[in-house]
C-alpha cells in the first residue's frame, strides 16, 4: 500500500477575515482528487463548510486542547462530503 504524503497545511489562526476562506480555496485549487490539505483556525469555519459541501469535498474537523480547530480537507472525488459532528 503506497503511504499518501502529509497534508499540506495553511495556518490560519492569526489571519484575518477573509484571508482563511481565499488560502483555503486557493490551495484546494492546486489538490488532485484524494489529497488532503490541513486547516488550522481558532474557530469552526462553518461558511466554508457550506462551499466544501457544495463542491463535494470532504472534511472532519477536531478541536485541539489548546483551543486550535484542525480541518483536514480531502479533494473531491474521494469520498462524499461529510456533515458537521461526521
Amino acid at each position: 500500500m503506497k503511504q499518501q504524503d502529509p497534508p499540506r497545511v495553511i495556518d490560519a489562526r492569526y489571519m484575518a477575515p477573509p484571508e482563511p476562506l481565499e488560502a483555503t480555496l486557493a490551495m484546494l485549487g492546486t489538490l488532485l482528487p484524494g489529497e488532503t490539505m490541513l486547516l488550522r483556525l481558532f474557530r469552526e469555519p462553518h461558511p466554508l463548510y457550506s462551499v466544501l459541501r457544495r463542491e463535494g469535498h470532504s472534511w472532519h474537523s477536531e478541536l485541539r486542547p489548546d483551543g486550535t480547530f484542525d480541518i483536514l480537507i480531502t479533494c473531491a472525488g474521494a469520498s462524499m462530503a461529510e456533515g458537521p459532528g461526521a
